[in-house]
């Protein structure tokens, strides 16, 4: 099939991601294929078992387990401090968990649901740029994983606060997490 514009990388790199079925991650496992898991809410170290089960799945399927690439997708927003980042990003982020919840049977969410959510152990990457370095760091103990996705943004938020978020990211948060995993 053509795809256009044309991709950079040959073959085209493709990624599986998932949002944390056993069947889907044993089936990216068994082809071979790098996994993504999106995690948006709950405890994401409940994903530790799937993780292992991708990384059998891959040996089982004739693979090495250890060169396959693995990436946490996670809901994020980055502003100089906690609270500051908690209250401009609960609003967009109510509004869409919300509005999700209701196509897939899900109670409205709260603001304790999310603020639990943006703890070290939650779900969410919701906070200063070391709580953001700190979270990346311990998932990262868990998951051995390779790659990680912040999706900022979940639901409409102020554009110039998307931009010093992006900024933080960049500028804060990336450089420490590489100089701790030493890359």
């Amino acid at each position: 099939m053509e795809i256009f514009p044309k991709p950079v990388q040959d073959p085209l790199p493709l990624w599986i991601a998932v949002g944390g079925t056993p069947n889907s991650v044993t089936r990216a496992g068994y082809l071979g294929l790098p996994l993504m898991i999106a995690i948006i809410g709950g405890q994401p170290r409940q994903f530790v078992p799937l993780v292992e089960l991708y990384r059998r799945a891959a040996g089982r399927g004739g693979h090495e387990p250890k060169t396959l690439p693995l990436g946490i997708s996670a809901h994020g927003f980055i502003a100089d401090d906690s609270q500051q980042a908690a209250n401009i990003a609960f609003p967009a982020h109510h509004a869409a968990m919300t509005r999700i919840g209701k196509e897939r049977g899900w109670p409205p969410s709260t603001r304790a649901q999310f603020d639990a959510g943006a703890t070290l152990q939650g779900a969410y990457f919701i906070g200063s740029p070391q709580q953001v370095v700190d979270k990346i760091l311990l998932q990262h103990e868990w998951f051995k994983h390779d790659r990680f996705g912040l999706q900022l943004s979940v639901g409409t938020l102020p554009h110039d606060k998307v931009i010093k978020a992006i900024e933080l990211f960049g500028t804060k948060v990336a450089p420490e997490v590489r100089k701790a995993l030493g890359r």
